[in-house]
This record gives structure tokens, C-alpha cells and sequence, in this order.
């Protein structure tokens, strides 16, 4: 939704949005695939439940898709494939998979297969229901359910078989089955596959074209069926300031407030914008807390809903929620926000030292405060940003991850901060 993301067509900075499918509620955080931007893969890893690593049909697993991986290794979140563009030239899922299996050293257990690829790509076999579903249309709208094409019955009997002996291995009650060769009921598979998704012991891949909204609904099913929800994933943990021992907090609206703070962001009409996630409790607007890494106390003035640019005003967050939050002043990024009396300090991020240095100066005496002001602020958004002055020269030195990162800084110098 920035104009440099517009500009270049790339995710620069991490976009919260909500939605609704099929009754579940569904926290989405997109992040950006280029390395200057790795902070934001980061710090929503670190708040996220379960994650969707899209990748290209035809470039597969890229360097980056590698440094993600361990990133998503190092917070343990459960996660799925899906693998997109499958109608473009050089489409090729299997490749894909096996470039997942090779690279990425994953369980890569494919629950959907593509019918056709390239401009030929109609559709997908589900591997579940052992259905195929086309699209009759060119924006994803029109989907018929039809039984499986002939010349794909032995390609997906093969592919079940196999999804069907991985369930085997997880479940003993599944192994008895599988060696009588009998058949696994839908709801063994689908629940099977959630408890061996949840467990980091699979990965399930899904495939489609978002560009034309094909393999879309089939991804968002997955979501809701394999991937955990807060209730799924153990209690967090954390050390209680008082004493220094352990503590934790289970994911329940009755247990004590406690949320980390994971992004700031000014926001050009309601100005700063703390974006919390919350581990247990709820919290409701005008609500006082206490932040255990500061050791002062906050107000949640509003409380918004992001989708991307949008806001919608909420009442309340609870479990699982993310929201942005008005009016917390001295929280940053990595702050536990928490209820006073039964305090906690969550386990925070931690941020790479920037690799690059540019030397700026603002074109005139008016414009070194603004920049300033400017550098400050947009400091406090990245944790991988740093501004400071060279104390030989006298210069403002500012540093990042990367060309871009520093290019995109110094845009946004020019024409959100106009200096």
C-alpha cells in the first residue's frame, strides 16, 4: 500500500489485514521477500502462529526463500507451501516440491495436484476428497467439482498413497489401517494432517494462481484446516520481573492480559501506531497497562483493525488478536504490554546490525531539523535502521541492510517527512 511498494511491486514493509472464511477469523501478515527487508520477516514470525511460504512456480525455492526457512525454523512455526503462478511459462509443481524437499530439508507432503500448468493450468485435484475442482473462468469464480481426469487417476492414486503413508507414521491407530489397506476417512486425513502440521512433522503444499484468483478458496480451506490457532500452540513463554523465575501465559481470555508489542508505524492520520499481538487476556479501549521491559505504564487510547491502509475501529482485542493500538507512547518494538498486577516479560526479537553506510545532508539549514525529527521516527519503526553523527566529520551517517533499504528510506525522506 506504500507508494514505493506500488512503484516497484514489491512488499517493503509488513501489512496486517483481517479477514473472515468460512466462520474462522484469520490474522494475515504479508511480508517482503527481499533481504533489505529481512526485519519484517522477523518480528512477525515471532507473533505469528502458522506461516505460508509462497513460492514461485518456475524459480521454486530462492536464496531467500532459504534464509526465511531458518528464520521460521528459529521461532518453530508450523507451516505450509503454496506454490503459485502455475499458469506461467516454466510452471513446474513437481520440481517445486522436490526443490522444497532438497533445499529447504522439509517433509514436503503435497494435498492438492495441479491439472495442467503453464497456459494449459485448468484446476486441482484435491488429494483429501480425491476430487478434481476446474476453474470455468478467467478470475477464479466459476469452480465445478468433477471426479478426476483419466489421464491423471494413476498420478493421484500415487500421490494419496503417499500422503496417506505419512499419516500412517504419525498416527498408530492410522498404521493399523494403511497396512489392512483400508481406506482413511476425510476427517482422518484432515485431522491427522493438522496434528502433523502443527508438530513441524509436514509441510502440506498447495498450488494455483493468485493473479487470477484460482487455488485461492482451496489455500484458504488449508489455512483453516492444518494451521494451528492460538489454542493449538503451547503457552508462552516468559519470566516474571518480580522474580526473575519462569512464567508463561496460556491462550485464554480469562487468564491475565499479556501482548507483545512487535511493530510501530506513524500513521499520516491517526500518527503513531503500535501494533500489538495478544497471547491471553483481552484488553478494551481506554484500558490502562503496564509495559515490563520500560517499566511505565500505557493507555490504549483506540484500538484499530489494519487491513493494509484501512482502518476499522474495534472495542476490544482478545486472544490471538492483532491490532494496532493509539496512544502508547513509550512502547517499542520487542515491549511486553501487560496487566499490572500479574506482570510478565515475553521472550523480545532480536535485530541484525546494519551492513551499509551513506553519509546524507539536507539541502538547506531548515530542513536538518526536520530530518532529524524524520530520522528519529523512522529509527523507532525499524530496529534495523540506525542514524547518528560522524563524530569527525560532523556528517549524519545512516545505516541499513541494503541499497534498496537505504533508497527507500531516503524516498521516504523526500515525501512523507518533505524534507
Amino acid at each position: 500500500w506504500m507508494e514505493q511498494e506500488q512503484e516497484r511491486g514489491i512488499t517493503i514493509t509488513s501489512a496486517a489485514t483481517t479477514c473472515f472464511w468460512k466462520e474462522h477469523h484469520i490474522n494475515i501478515i504479508d511480508t517482503p521477500g527481499h533481504v533489505d527487508f529481512t526485519v519484517e520477516v522477523e518480528r512477525s514470525l515471532r507473533v505469528l502462529d502458522g506461516s505460508v511460504t509462497v513460492l514461485c512456480a518456475k524459480g521454486g525455492v530462492e536464496p531467500q526463500s532459504e534464509t526465511v526457512w531458518r528464520q521460521a525454523n528459529k521461532y518453530k512455526v508450523p507451516r505450509m507451501c503454496y506454490i503459485n503462478k502455475m499458469d506461467i511459462t516454466g510452471a513446474n509443481f513437481y520440481h517445486v516440491v522436490d526443490m522444497i524437499r532438497e533445499r529447504l530439508k522439509a517433509n514436503a507432503v503435497p494435498i492438492q495436484l495441479p491439472i495442467g500448468a503453464e497456459s494449459d493450468f485448468k484446476g486441482i485435484i484435491d488429494l483429501v476428497k480425491m476430487k478434481a475442482y476446474i476453474y470455468l473462468d478467467d478470475i477464479g469464480n466459476d469452480i465445478q467439482e468433477i471426479e478426476i481426469p483419466d489421464d491423471m487417476k494413476e498420478k493421484a492414486a500415487q500421490y494419496r498413497q503417499d500422503l496417506c503413508e505419512h499419516l500412517a507414521e504419525v498416527d498408530d491407530s492410522l498404521l493399523e489401517k494403511f497396512l489392512e489397506g483400508d481406506e482413511f476417512t476425510e476427517e482422518e486425513i484432515k485431522s491427522t494432517i493438522r496434528i502433523s502440521t502443527i508438530e513441524n512433522k509436514m509441510v502440506p503444499v498447495v498450488c494455483g494462481t493468485s493473479y487470477r484468483n484460482k487455488g485461492v478458496q482451496k489455500l484458504l480451506d488449508a489455512i483453516v484446516d492444518y494451521m494451528p490457532s492460538p489454542l493449538d500452540v503451547p503457552a508462552i513463554k516468559g519470566t516474571n520481573p518480580n522474580n526473575d523465575e519462569d512464567d508463561e501465559r496460556i491462550a485464554s481470555d480469562d487468564a491475565p492480559f499479556s501482548a507483545l508489542a512487535f511493530k510501530i508505524m506513524t500513521d499520516p492520520f491517526v500518527g503513531r501506531l503500535c501494533f500489538v499481538r495478544v497471547y491471553s487476556g483481552k484488553i478494551s479501549t481506554g484500558s490502562a497497562v503496564y509495559n515490563t521491559v520500560k517499566g511505565t505504564r500505557e493507555r490504549f487510547g483506540r484500538i484499530l483493525l489494519m487491513h493494509a491502509n484501512h482502518r476499522e475501529d474495534v472495542d476490544e482485542l482478545a486472544t490471538g488478536d492483532i491490532g494496532a493500538v493509539v496512544g502508547i507512547k513509550n512502547s517499542t518494538t520487542g515491549d511486553t504490554l501487560c496487566d499490572e498486577k500479574n506482570p510478565i516479560i515475553l521472550e523480545s526479537m532480536v535485530f541484525p546490525e546494519p551492513v551499509i553506510r551513506v553519509a546524507i545532508e539536507p539541502k538547506t539549514k531548515v530542513g536538518q531539523e526536520k530530518m532529524g525529527i524524520a530520522l528519529s521516527k523512522l529509527a523507532e519503526e525499524d530496529p534495523t535502521f540506525k542514524a547518528y553523527t560522524d563524530e569527525e566529520t560532523g556528517q549524519t551517517i545512516i545505516a541499513g541492510m541494503g541499497e534498496l533499504h537505504l533508497e527507500i528510506i531516503i524516498d521516504r525522506l523526500k515525501r512523507e517527512f518533505k524534507v
